[in-house]
């Protein structure tokens, strides 16, 4: 090993050489880095998202284990516009990155981002029906959480077309299809 470089040191965006080989899913890479001392596998770029956050986004399951398996790395942090690592993999339909990320107790499913949106609530939007089924087997998720214009994740799978999703919200009976947004519209 040098002992002239410096593993953590971060680019002009803040981003490590972790957080680019989390990012990218190069699991031998990241197995690398993680075994140096030197490392911090919790550092956040300049919009404050982590190694963990950017591996979520891009849904590289065997990273987000290696990073998950650490003491050292918040699994509920936020970035700078409040999406967490369930978030983004809510939002971008990783079904495999979502269930690891639910089967932790320090991971809060109903952290909305700066709009309001909730994990279920991108989901919802986007149609991924496995990822609603997923946040919908928990009894902590709640179902009518509204973004910042009073629209529930119901309200957004009607709106979309989601039939499925729609399905799975209604069987849940919790979700209120009569709940009226800030403009006064319903499902």
């Amino acid at each position: 090993m040098r002992d002239d470089i410096n593993p953590d040191k971060p680019d002009n965006l803040g981003r490590t050489p972790l957080l680019w080989a989390s990012l990218n899913g190069h699991e031998v890479v990241v197995r690398l880095l993680l075994a140096r001392d030197d490392v911090n596998p919790d550092n956040p770029d300049n919009h404050g998202q982590t190694p963990l956050l950017w591996t979520s986004f891009n849904g590289h399951e065997g990273v987000v284990r290696l990073l998950l398996a650490r003491d050292d790395v918040n699994p509920d942090n936020p970035d700078n516009y409040s999406r967490t690592p369930l978030w983004v993999a809510s939002d971008y339909g990783h079904e495999g990155v979502v269930r690891l990320l639910l089967a932790r107790d320090d991971v809060n499913p109903n952290n909305p981002d700066d709009n309001g949106r909730t994990p279920l609530w991108r989901a919802s939007f986007c149609g991924y029906e496995g990822v609603v089924r997923l946040l919908l087997a928990r009894n902590d998720v709640n179902p009518n959480n509204p973004d910042n214009n009073g629209r529930t994740p119901l309200q957004h799978a009607s709106r979309n077309g989601h039939e499925r999703v729609v399905r799975l919200l209604l069987a849940r009976g919790a979700a209120h299809p009569d709940k009226p947004d800030n403009d006064g519209i319903t499902s």
